[in-house]
């Protein structure tokens, strides 16, 4: 049984300065907290119904307790709750270094403010193969319950950073890909083997000082008569085109080694 205190604490971490009081977040459904249990994230708790399935490979750190689905609906973010929820700790802030941008592409988003649209971009970063996303400080956090929630797990293996994005992209040295309504159309731009690819608030795009050290401005050109593009849409655009240069550049490789 939870008890009051437990239950108050566990509903604090909705609230982002609860969570970055006590520098946890809450990952909920059996598939999410199962990602995060075979990643490097620490886990604090887990919170399980008796319908829930047995997680294995848990650390004996891990504090595991049975509730009810009634308890569990008291704690939860979601309307319709699941059968687990799980306390993680916030991994601490790391350097970006200028060179780790080399040779790789990087996901870089600029005040990205609906939770759906930032868990659908770490979402699709994982799942074209993309390691990080940067976020400017204005961005939306990534530990937010919807956040977490739309990322499907994927946030266990994307690292998700947080710093200004304009000394970044003044140190970074490699094509910088902006996301614009006016520029080269995205199907006569060649990435090549590395880049940032800046992707700007849904409402205004990118900010001026952004914009200013944008080396490549990319469209996606509209042939129908929808009056903007989602930018979480716009991120699975650019991350196909990346990945379909990529593959050919490998096909072209091996063929040239045979």
């Amino acid at each position: 049984m939870l008890s009051k205190p437990q239950i108050s604490f566990i509903k604090s971490l909705h609230q982002k300065k609860f969570r970055k009081e006590h520098g946890l977040f809450i990952a909920e459904g059996s598939k999410t907290v199962a990602e995060f249990v075979h990643s490097g994230y620490v886990i604090d708790s887990i919170y399980y119904t008796p319908q829930a399935p047995k997680l294995l490979n848990l650390s004996q750190k891990v504090k595991v307790q049975e509730i009810s689905p009634a308890e569990l609906a008291k704690v939860s973010t979601l309307s319709a709750p699941q059968d687990m929820i799980a306390l993680l700790c916030i991994p601490p802030k790391t350097q970006i270094l200028p060179e780790s941008f080399k040779q790789t592409f990087t996901l870089m988003l600029d005040d990205i403010q609906d939770p759906g649209n930032l868990g659908t971009i770490i979402r699709t970063a994982d799942w074209f193969g993309f390691d990080r996303v940067i976020c400017s400080p204005g961005t939306v956090e990534a530990y937010n319950p919807k956040v977490v929630q739309a990322t499907m797990g994927s946030l266990a293996r994307i690292d998700v950073m947080y710093d200004e994005l304009v000394p970044l992209l003044r140190d970074a040295q490699i094509p910088i890909y902006g996301a614009l309504l006016k520029g080269t159309s995205i199907y006569q731009t060649r990435f090549g083997r590395e880049g940032i690819v800046v992707l700007g608030n849904e409402g205004n795009g990118l900010s001026d000082e952004v914009k200013k050290l944008v080396t490549h401005q990319v469209t996606i050109p509209r042939f129908g008569q929808a009056e903007s593009l989602n930018v979480a849409v716009s991120a699975a655009i650019f991350c196909t085109k990346i990945r379909e240069e990529t593959e050919e550049s490998n096909v072209r490789e091996i063929k040239n080694g045979e």
